[in-house]
């Protein structure tokens, strides 16, 4: 059994009309949202998918399908607590957690302390081992062109004990 464990994922998607725009568990003032299956956001997905990544349990489709309609809507923190319990299940605890978004528009610099304390309540660790900066995609790409939002995750599992 591995006493260190690391796992990187990303997740993207789509910005459009209608929707809630939803990071790290924040609701945020915008004219778009993203779309998704849950509530598509995409910084707990990363987070979430690192996790599963770092104990080789596959993806987040493999363990939260977009074709199972009880997910339909679903809360991704609801979704990451869940993937807390099989961490702790299998003896690992957050050793610490590096995230980025990726988006054009709105500002995140508001609402990170907000995303770091969501993070770190479900996964119980403390919000100086939880690393959420944004960067902008300075008019370049679909980022730049406001089409959607990407979140890149790393993390470190410590053994527990």
């Amino acid at each position: 059994m591995h006493n260190i464990r690391i796992g990187q994922a990303v997740d993207i998607h789509q910005l459009v009309e209608g929707r809630k725009l939803i990071l790290g568990g924040v609701e945020i003032d915008h004219s778009k949202g993203l779309l998704g299956h849950s509530d598509a956001d995409v910084l707990t997905h990363a987070i979430g998918e690192s996790i599963l990544g770092a104990l080789a349990l596959g993806d987040l489709g493999k363990h939260f399908p977009d074709t199972d309609p009880k997910y339909k809507g679903a809360n991704s923190l609801v979704l990451l607590g869940h993937i807390y319990d099989m961490m702790d299940e299998m003896g690992y605890q957050i050793g610490n957690i590096d995230a980025t978004i990726l988006a054009e528009r709105p500002k995140m610099a508001p609402h990170i302390i907000s995303m770091r304390t969501n993070i770190s309540n479900v996964l119980h660790c403390d919000i100086e081992d939880v690393s959420i900066k944004a960067t902008r995609g300075e008019k370049l790409g679909f980022v730049g062109n406001e089409e959607g939002i990407v979140s890149l995750s790393v993390c470190i599992l410590e053994k527990k004990g």
